[in-house]
Order: C-alpha cells, then sequence, then structure tokens
C-alpha cells in the first residue's frame, strides 16, 4: 500500500459502481437528502472534471464536479468527495480537489462552490460565502457554504436559489 501507486484519471462510466459504494461508505443513507444531493439530481456531473485515485486497478477514491447557477452566476459544485478508509488521511482527497479544481481554472470556470467544512477547506483555497447571498434547496449550514474564486469578480454573480444549470436554463427558455 503506497501512495506513489496510486494513478489519478478522469472517470469514466466503468467507474460509477465503485464512486457509489465509495458514497454510501462515506456518507451513507442520508446523503440523498442533502442540499448538495438535491442540486444533482437536476442533471449531470461534468466527466470531464470528475476524477478517480485508482491503485492496482482498484477505485480508492473519488470526487465530481457539477455544473450550478445562482441568478446570473455560474460555477462549479464540488462532491461528493470521498476516499475509502484504509486509504484516508494521505492526502489523495486533497490531490483529487486539486486536479479538479486546477482543470476547472483551465476550462475558464470563475468559481468553484462545496458545502464542507472550513478547517479542511480553507487551507486549499475555499472560504466561506458571504452569509445570504446564496440559497440552497435544502437546509445547509451557512457557515459550511465555502467557494474558491477562480476568476476575480465571479462569486459576486452568484444570488440567490442554487440550482443545477440544465435547470436555469430551462427556466430561462
Amino acid at each position: 500500500m503506497s501512495v506513489n501507486d496510486i494513478a489519478y484519471l478522469p472517470e469514466n462510466p466503468a467507474h460509477d459502481r465503485a464512486i457509489e459504494q465509495i458514497n454510501a461508505e462515506a456518507f451513507g443513507p442520508g446523503r440523498f437528502t442533502r442540499a448538495a444531493y438535491k442540486i444533482r439530481e437536476g442533471g449531470p456531473h461534468e466527466r470531464d472534471l470528475s476524477y478517480v485515485a485508482v491503485h492496482w486497478g482498484k477505485v480508492i477514491g473519488s470526487v465530481r464536479m457539477t455544473r450550478i447557477a445562482a441568478g446570473e452566476g455560474r460555477a462549479l459544485l464540488l462532491g461528493p468527495l470521498a476516499v475509502i478508509p484504509d486509504w484516508k488521511n494521505l492526502g489523495i482527497g486533497r490531490k483529487l480537489l486539486d486536479i479538479v479544481v486546477t482543470k476547472a481554472k483551465e476550462q475558464g470556470w470563475g468559481v468553484v462552490v462545496l458545502v464542507g467544512d472550513e478547517p479542511y477547506y480553507g487551507p486549499l483555497g475555499f472560504k466561506k460565502i458571504p452569509y445570504g447571498q446564496i440559497s440552497m434547496p435544502r437546509p445547509v449550514d451557512p457557515e459550511r457554504l465555502l467557494a474558491r474564486e477562480l476568476v476575480e469578480g465571479s462569486l459576486a454573480k452568484l444570488k440567490g436559489d442554487v440550482v443545477h444549470e440544465d435547470r436555469a436554463a430551462k427556466v430561462v427558455a
């Protein structure tokens, strides 16, 4: 078991079953009631911005990105991010996060949003979103709404109800 033997790969459909098992173990059945899950129900995640950590052919961690909209703003919702227990605390989650944020920036995305703990995500550049700026579709502790701005001014454009970007397009159309 060595972190040197881990490959970080773009997610593909063959990884779906393993990813679901990792998320079920990490977050349990309660994950289906969370605000972020409700947003993700609105449309697909971005496979080209979603990555897995693989050790000798076995998926041991994953992170997904989903397009979101709030008002005039567009962003990516990071998550779920999970690593199987035997591989936790080795930097795999942080490496996955770094990869997808870098890819998002390369693709021109302005901001990445997540629901998470500031002590973990703060050192990675995530800061609290100003209270009341955005509203999730289910209750969320506002202290856990975090964002990392990749292009200055992008976070300020996110205002109001957060939805999957596909849902925002249908409302406008």
